[in-house]
Parts: C-alpha cells; sequence; structure tokens
C-alpha cells in the first residue's frame, strides 16, 4: 500500500469530515452518485458464460449501493487510513501510525447525506453503445461524462465508424434481413419490421428522448422462435426472464424489484396460451418516463427511471383494456404442425437459438445494427412523421424513419390486428352489435337493459336473445342492475369499432338512460 492515498483520521468528528472531504475528491475510483446515494461500480463474478436465450442475461458490471461494510472494504482496498498512537520508548514517548477501519458508526455517518455535489452522477448503467442525443455514438466502455450512462459491454466491440461505407451498409442489410432473421415465419411483413425497431430501440431511445411500447411476441404453435427473437436484444443489452404475474399486486412487486437490476430488457415468458394482457399496472408502467413505487421491504418510496425495454411471449396471446394502444405485436404463424422439425440445415443461420448465445455472434448482430443506425445519422435521421402511436408517437416516427430509410416495408401496419385481439374491445364491439340489433337506439335504462338479458322460457326450454354476447363482469358473470349502470356510464361516449353508447337523464331526471348508435 506505499502507493495508495495516505489518510490520517482523529476523533470522531474529525474522522467523518475527513472521509466526506476524501470522497469527495475521488478518492475511490468508480464512484459515482444516483439518486443521492454513493454506488460503486463492480465486475460481477461467477456469471453464466452463456445462458440460453430463455434465461437471464445479467450485464459483467452492477452498480453497488456503498453501505458502511462496502465503505469499510474499499478503503481497505484503494487508501492506508491510520491514526496516531503514542508508546513508551527509551524512557520517553514516541508517536506511531496504526492502520485501522473507522467504526461503522462513524461510516454510517459519512454516508448518511444525500448531498454529493462532486461525485459524478451515474444515470444508468447500459449493455451496448447507444446514441446521444448530440447523435453521436457512446461506444468507449466505462462511465460517459457527457451522458451520466456507463457502458458495461457484454461483448468487446471494435470502434463503430462514425460515417459507414456504402458497402458496410449492404452487408448489414444483407445480414440482418437475409440471414439472422430470414428463416422466422413472420405472419406479415409488419411483423418483421416491428421486431427490427424494438431490436434498434435500446440504441435509439436516449436519441430519440420517447417512451417506448410494450413488446407482445406471440405465435400460433410452439417452437416458433418467439424466445430467440426476445433474446436478441436480451443477449445484446442483458435480460432478465421472469414469470408473469396473474395479480396487480404481485406484478406492480415484480416490476419495482426488476428496476433495481441493472438489465436492458425485462421479458416475461411464457405465458399461459390464451392469456388475456388486461393490465392497469402495465399501462402504467409504459406510458411512465419514471415508476415510483414503495421500496420492497422498506417504508419509504423509491423513483427509477423507466428505461426498459418490456416484452412478453406466449402462443396466440390478447390484450385488453388500455393495452391494445400501448403494445407493439410481433406474430409468428409457422401454418405446419411441428415447426421444431424444421430442417435446420437449410436456414440462414442454423440453430439459432445456440448461436445468438456465443458471444462472437451477438458481436456480428451489434455491429451490424450500429451499421445501420449511423448510416441512417448520417443523413440526417429522417423521420416517418405520418404514423402516431398515442404516447408513443415519437418512438414511431423515429424508428419509422429509420426502417423506411432502409427500405424495410410494414412498420406498425398490423395495428389493426392488435385491436382485433384486444379482448375487451371485441366483447364490448360484440355487447353493442347484439344491443342495436335488439333494441335499435331506443333509451332503456341500466335496469330495462338487464332484464332484456334474461333468457326467455319457450315450454321447458331457455332462448337466450342475446346469443350469449350480454356484457360480463370480469369473473365472467352477468351483472346486477347497480353494476351494469356503473359499467355504461364508463363506457359512455367510447366508440367499440362503428357503435357507441350515448346516455343522458330520463324525462323525470331521476336516472340515467342508454342507447346505442351505429355509424357505418
Amino acid at each position: 500500500m506505499s502507493d495508495a492515498p495516505r489518510i490520517q483520521i482523529g476523533s470522531g468528528p474529525e474522522t467523518i469530515r475527513v472521509l466526506k472531504a476524501e470522497l469527495a475528491g475521488k478518492l475511490l475510483p468508480d464512484t459515482y452518485v444516483c439518486g443521492g446515494a454513493l454506488v460503486h461500480m463492480e465486475t460481477v463474478s461467477g456469471g453464466q458464460v452463456s445462458p440460453a436465450t430463455d434465461e437471464d442475461s445479467p450485464l459483467p458490471v452492477t452498480a453497488s449501493p456503498i453501505t458502511p461494510a462496502t465503505l469499510a472494504g474499499l478503503l481497505a482496498e484503494h487508501a492506508y487510513v491510520y491514526r496516531l498512537r503514542s508508546r513508551k520508548a527509551d524512557g520517553g514517548v514516541e508517536m506511531y501510525e496504526e492502520e485501522i477501519t473507522p467504526p461503522r458508526d462513524i461510516l454510517a455517518s459519512v454516508l448518511a447525506g444525500k448531498t454529493w455535489p462532486d461525485v459524478a452522477p451515474l444515470c444508468g448503467v447500459i449493455g451496448a453503445p447507444v446514441l446521444r442525443r448530440d447523435g453521436t455514438l457512446l461506444q468507449h466502455p466505462g462511465y460517459d461524462p457527457a451522458t451520466g450512462l456507463y457502458l458495461a459491454a457484454k461483448v468487446a466491440l471494435p470502434p463503430v465508424p462514425e460515417r459507414p461505407t456504402p458497402e458496410q451498409v449492404h452487408a448489414a442489410r444483407d445480414f440482418l434481413l437475409h440471414r439472422f432473421l430470414r428463416d422466422f415465419p413472420w405472419a406479415s411483413a409488419a411483423d418483421r419490421a416491428n421486431y427490427i425497431a424494438l431490436l434498434a430501440t435500446p440504441i435509439l431511445r436516449h436519441f430519440t428522448r420517447s417512451l417506448t411500447p410494450f413488446a407482445l411476441i406471440d405465435a400460433t404453435m410452439p417452437a416458433s422462435g418467439k424466445s430467440i427473437l426476445t433474446g436478441g436484444p436480451g443477449m445484446l443489452y442483458g435480460q432478465r426472464v421472469m414469470p408473469w404475474a396473474y395479480t396487480e399486486e404481485e406484478l406492480r412487486k415484480s416490476i419495482t424489484a426488476v428496476l433495481a437490476e441493472q438489465v436492458g430488457v425485462v421479458v416475461w415468458d411464457n405465458l399461459a396460451e390464451g392469456t388475456v394482457i388486461d393490465s392497469p399496472t402495465l399501462a402504467l408502467l409504459v406510458t411512465a418516463g419514471v415508476w415510483s413505487d414503495r421500496q420492497l421491504g422498506a417504508s419509504r418510496n423509491v423513483a427509477t427511471v423507466n428505461d426498459r425495454l418490456w416484452m412478453a411471449t406466449g402462443n396466440n396471446l390478447q390484450v385488453g383494456g388500455d393495452m391494445a394502444s400501448r403494445t407493439v405485436r410481433v406474430h409468428l404463424d409457422p401454418n405446419m404442425p411441428r415447426p421444431e422439425q424444421r430442417d435446420q440445415s437449410r436456414f440462414g443461420i442454423p440453430h439459432l437459438d445456440q448461436w445468438i448465445t456465443v458471444p462472437a455472434n451477438q458481436l456480428t448482430v451489434l455491429w451490424h445494427l450500429l451499421i445501420l443506425v449511423l448510416d441512417w445519422t448520417g443523413q440526417g435521421a429522417p423521420r416517418a412523421c405520418g404514423l402516431s402511436m398515442r404516447q408513443f408517437t415519437p418512438w414511431a416516427h423515429a424508428l419509422g424513419g429509420f426502417l423506411a430509410h432502409h427500405h424495410i416495408d410494414g412498420f406498425l401496419s398490423n395495428a389493426a390486428d392488435v385491436r382485433d385481439i384486444d379482448e375487451d374491445e371485441t366483447r364490448w364491439r360484440a355487447f353493442l352489435s347484439c344491443w342495436h340489433a335488439l333494441h335499435g337506439s331506443a333509451p332503456m335504462t341500466a335496469a330495462e337493459l338487464r332484464r332484456s338479458g334474461e333468457p326467455e322460457r319457450i315450454g321447458f326450454e331457455e332462448h337466450d336473445r342475446w346469443d350469449g354476447q350480454f356484457i360480463t363482469t370480469h369473473s365472467g358473470r352477468l351483472p346486477n342492475a347497480l353494476s351494469l349502470g356503473r359499467l355504461l356510464t364508463g363506457q359512455a361516449g367510447r366508440w367499440r369499432g362503428d357503435y357507441v353508447i350515448r346516455s343522458a337523464k330520463n324525462d323525470r331526471g331521476d336516472r340515467n338512460t342508454f342507447w346505442v348508435e351505429h355509424h357505418a
């Protein structure tokens, strides 16, 4: 430790002042401030070298909060902390140095404050190069003062040219379209274009300054390649694979927990067939730039930047509620009974599920993707301003322009397909259509409408005039008159296909009436 910084400490108050000044003076390497707390970047030992595409693939570096125990270890590693002691010698007194670890309560006091003006702020940890807001590429591993991001590269990438040559751009397009993505059973051109947009999204997130929609990757059959598609961005940017939480409370807890980890992609993998993704919590998540929630195991709230790509996979999944307008769908349809028996020898990249787990191959994918991105920005990053997607319109403009620049057609053209798998939309549209067919546009109270939903008895048989289309609660039961009135009030003015519910007071003004208008 002869070349280590020397720190002399004394009494408790003096030690606190000295250590705070030393920490502010960059005593410890790779130390930053995040949310008012000091964190230290450290390499994670013992991680999986090549996890499967449906397994966790964490980043090789993590930002660990500095606790009194970790501060003690860091001081012992990077500094010589001592105090002067006295002892008798030759009839007199001599002073000597004693290396010590400051007491835990002293270290806790040093870390208690939230103001560290001279410590560099850490805004996030990323696993692959990203475009800065000025259009330049952050590609050198380590801390970037311009963005506050720390690049913990998953693969050792050689420098990417800011101005790719036409030959490099052509090779990148050819690899991405005609080798890497060639053999997936895309249901349409839109599904391939949407996936490429999602693959490039983590690179462009800071440049576009936009929210990112939820990604739904589903298929008609198992073994169609869904996990390989999520593993593409997951292997490049770091991924966490989680089971789907079927209650809002558990979903909220899992979101808060995973936002404390350093990964770029979060995947809810292999949802039960036909699952309806209709979650207010998830709808809030994808439209929130910052996620705020109570810290697990504590009584205080934490706020975390929502900088992840959120994805779900399954077979024949559906969406409901507000998720339909917040979801980008990638649909696979192999149109055969056993997709796993396809002849791999004919594929552009045989056994792609294993190929993508090799770091050298991940480098190949990332290199070509960055070449295409920098070619687009080198031409002024043209936007596709004709696209619209609620809160995600800036994302759609940027990624649509990126795809159009590289002549990749179909982006978001399957939006109608997403509405078709909107379980909530389908139920209400069928209910309003049947209502209008039975009652026209005649105003009715909720009680009158509910009575019309009762089956008619014809002899010993029951006849349901609604043919099972009367709206039900989430538990699948017919609502009573009061619940039905609340449901209808919540839907008034909302179009379901060509139908819309209108409402007004009755002649006496003591209750609401409802009717359906149809506009072809």
